[in-house]
């Protein structure tokens, strides 16, 4: 049976992962791997999390499966974090969906619903976007084709570009767009641009996928999804992918869901028999404790509010490491502007150096980061900037890396 199959190399994020930890150096830092990490380097449990796990610990009476579609209380909290209480796609009861394994969950029974509806559909991806997008949605049978988005020459979105390309995609293709937070670039759309961008959607025909993983990381849990609830609010069809793992910091708990926007209340429950067939055919029954832990959180006014504060002070660190790192790299040898950083949102920024720059980052100085330069910014702390700042600086000096 396994004589002929062949060893795979390891997955490049996870890869760099396994470098790191067998690196003997104690100044070593890690760039690569996205969690957020606090000013000690730990990924801590947010407090709400923490006393709604009690609340449920002492309530729980039954380990008995879900249903295929999850929690009912946890899809409906979802989508009025996501998208407002009273959006008119909610309003008009046009969109439904399930409860999924994470927001890799998401995406892939998301695909799978495509593929069942037009299987000669192509999903367009950003160029660059996350790793992981390719495989999630092309291992369905989807052909993968991609658009230009990120120009290295400003270190922002190639609005025109991607408008350009996107005006030739066929009607009845999907375009995956990130909701906030564009991993691996933090170059977000601006209001303006989404609302460009919808009116684009709605006179070429094709069809938006939105994945969005960092409500709240940028620049707060109501403005991070404008964008997106105003396509939503216009388009007649969307596929939404959502992820619990990084404002929650329940990463390990697998709590993510796939919403489906139709036409209709009709079209959108023949979508949702489709989403639990794929998802029965996958994995079955979600995951409930982490589900829970987000339902209880977004139902109680205190744990609520304990949660956005907290989230507040994520997204304020962030922002306070960008604008350290940017700072502390001014002057370098190379004359790079480095202010491009603090314009960018969320955990990720492209560096922009060159790979044997980041060869040498990681083999000298023990900095790991991917080949793609995409830095985790919340990996940068008050205690290893200096170590930091000063290995980049003498890669920089390096013209011949």
């Amino acid at each position: 049976m396994f004589d002929d199959i062949s060893l795979l190399p390891p997955d490049p994020i996870l890869g760099l992962l396994g470098r790191f930890r067998a690196d003997p150096r104690d100044g070593k830092i890690d760039l690569g791997v996205g969690v957020y990490q606090d000013e000690e380097g730990r990924t801590p449990v947010m407090r709400a999390v923490q006393a709604a796990e009690s609340m449920l610990l002492a309530s729980q009476t039954t380990k008995t499966y879900q249903g295929i579609a999850g929690d009912p209380e946890y899809n409906e909290r979802m989508l009025a974090m996501l998208l407002g209480e009273g959006h008119v796609a909610l309003r008009d009861s046009r969109i439904r969906g399930v409860q999924t394994p994470g927001g890799c969950g998401a995406l892939r029974i998301g695909a799978e619903v495509i593929r069942r509806a037009r299987p000669d559909a192509r999903v367009w991806v950003s160029t660059p976007t996350w790793a992981n997008h390719i495989p999630l949605i092309g291992g369905s049978g989807l052909q993968i084709l991609e658009y230009p988005y990120y120009d290295p020459a400003t270190r922002g979105v190639d609005f025109d570009a991607m408008m350009s390309a996107l005006e030739k995609v066929p009607a009845g293709d999907v375009v995956l767009l990130h909701g906030c937070c564009h991993n691996p670039t933090g170059a977000d759309l601006t209001l303006e641009q989404w609302r460009e961008l919808t009116a684009l959607t709605l006179r070429v025909g094709f069809t938006p996928y939105i994945d969005t993983a960092y409500q709240g990381l940028a620049d707060g849990v109501e403005e991070d999804v404008a964008g997106m609830r105003h396509m939503m609010s216009a388009v007649p069809e969307c596929v939404l992918a959502a992820s619990c793992s990084k404002n929650f910091g329940i990463y390990r708990e697998r709590a993510g869901g796939v919403y489906f926007l139709a036409r209709d209340a009709l079209r959108a429950e023949a979508v949702l028999s489709n989403a639990m067939s794929a998802a029965r055919q996958i994995y079955s029954m979600p995951p409930a404790h982490g589900a829970s832990i987000v339902s209880l959180i977004l139902s109680d006014a205190a744990l609520r509010a304990d949660w956005l504060t907290e989230l507040g002070d994520v997204r304020s660190r962030i922002a306070g490491m960008r604008e350290l790192l940017a700072s502390s790299l001014e002057g370098n040898a190379a004359g790079t502007d480095f202010s491009f950083v603090t314009r960018q949102k969320g955990m990720f920024s492209f560096l922009g150096i060159t790979p044997a720059q980041v060869t040498r980052l990681r083999e000298e100085f023990g900095v790991y980061m991917l080949d793609s330069t995409r830095i985790n910014v919340a990996g940068i702390t008050p205690r290893n900037i200096a170590p930091l700042a000063a290995a980049l600086h003498a890669v920089l000096a390096d013209t011949t890396a």
